[in-house]
C-alpha cells in the first residue's frame, strides 16, 4: 500500500537507540497508517515497549526522524507529545489503588482543564465550571464506552483484574488521544478477558476513529485484529505487512512462530 502524507499519522525514518554500549534499537523505520491497528510484535529483548517510550519521548533516541501529523517530535518533552494527542497504557496497571475509577480516569484529562493555584485554591466559579464539564464528558462518554459506569465510586485496588486494564485504557482515552499506544494490554487476562478487551480496542478504532499501536504477545489476537504488524528481534525490523503476509514470512515463522502458520 503506497501511503500519502495524508493518510500516515506517524511516520518513523531511521530511529536508533542505545543504553550505553548496548544498541537497542537499530535504524528503525515505519509508517502508521491513520486509523489502523498497527501491532508489533517480537520476543522479550526484541526493543518494542523502548520503541514506544521513543513515540511519546519518554526515551530519547540517538537519532532519528520522527512525524507526528505533520509534527517533527524529536526534541519535544513527553508532557508536550502528549498534548499533541499521544496517550499510552502500560504492561503493568499504573494506577492509583486507594482512588476511584472515576477519579483515576480524570487524572488522563488534567493537561486540558484550566487550572491555576489561586483559583483552585478558592474553587472559583470558572475552574469549578471547567471541571464538572470535563467530568460530565468523563461520566457520559468515556465511562459509558468502556463498560465502566457501575464501578465509577469503587476504589481500583478492589476491583478484578481485567476491570483494572479497562480502567487503564479509559484514562488514556480521556486524554483525547489521535494515537493510542497500548503496551501488552492483554498480558495475564483470561480468554474471556482478552475477548473483551478486543471488542473495546476494536470500538476505539471504529467508533472513535483513534489510531492504535498495539504490543502483544497473543499472535492469534494479533493477527485476527490488526491491519498491518511489525515485527522486530534484538532491536532490529525483520518485517512489516499485513497480517497474513507476516505470518508467512520465512524470517517470522523461524523466530516467532515456530515451523508452522499462526491459524
Amino acid at each position: 500500500m503506497n501511503m500519502t502524507e495524508h493518510d500516515t499519522l506517524l511516520d518513523i525514518k531511521n530511529l536508533t537507540l542505545s543504553f550505553g554500549a548496548r544498541k537497542v534499537l537499530d535504524n528503525i523505520s515505519l509508517s502508521v497508517p491513520r486509523g489502523a491497528i498497527y501491532s508489533i510484535i517480537g520476543p522479550n529483548g526484541a526493543g518494542k515497549t523502548s520503541l514506544i517510550n521513543c513515540i511519546n519521548m519518554h526515551y530519547k533516541p540517538d537519532s532519528c526522524d520522527m512525524m507526528f501529523d505533520g509534527i517533527q517530535l524529536k526534541g519535544i518533552y513527553p508532557h508536550k507529545v502528549a498534548a499533541l494527542g499521544i496517550a499510552r497504557t502500560f504492561q503493568k496497571v499504573e494506577l492509583f489503588h486507594g482512588m476511584t475509577v472515576l477519579d483515576n480516569i480524570k487524572l488522563g484529562r488534567h493537561f486540558l482543564m484550566k487550572f491555576s493555584f489561586l483559583g483552585s485554591f478558592f474553587r472559583l466559579p470558572n475552574i469549578v465550571k471547567d471541571e464538572m464539564k470535563h467530568r460530565q464528558e468523563i461520566e457520559e462518554e468515556i465511562l459509558d464506552f468502556m463498560g465502566l459506569s457501575s464501578f465509577r465510586y469503587s476504589p481500583v485496588g478492589a476491583l478484578p483484574f481485567g476491570v483494572r486494564k479497562r480502567v487503564d485504557m479509559a484514562r488514556a482515552l480521556a486524554m483525547k488521544p489521535k494515537l493510542l499506544l497500548l503496551d501488552e494490554i492483554m498480558a495475564g487476562m483470561a480468554m474471556e478477558e482478552k475477548e473483551d478487551i478486543a471488542s473495546y480496542i476494536m470500538d476505539v478504532q471504529r467508533d472513535l476513529g483513534v489510531t492504535i499501536i498495539w504490543i502483544e504477545h497473543d499472535l492469534s489476537a494479533v493477527m485476527d485484529l490488526s491491519d498491518r504488524v511489525c515485527v522486530l528481534n534484538f532491536g532490529n525490523k525483520i518485517t512489516e505487512g499485513l497480517p497474513e503476509e507476516v505470518q508467512k514470512h520465512p524470517q517470522v515463522i523461524e523466530a516467532y512462530l515456530g515451523t508452522q502458520e499462526v491459524k
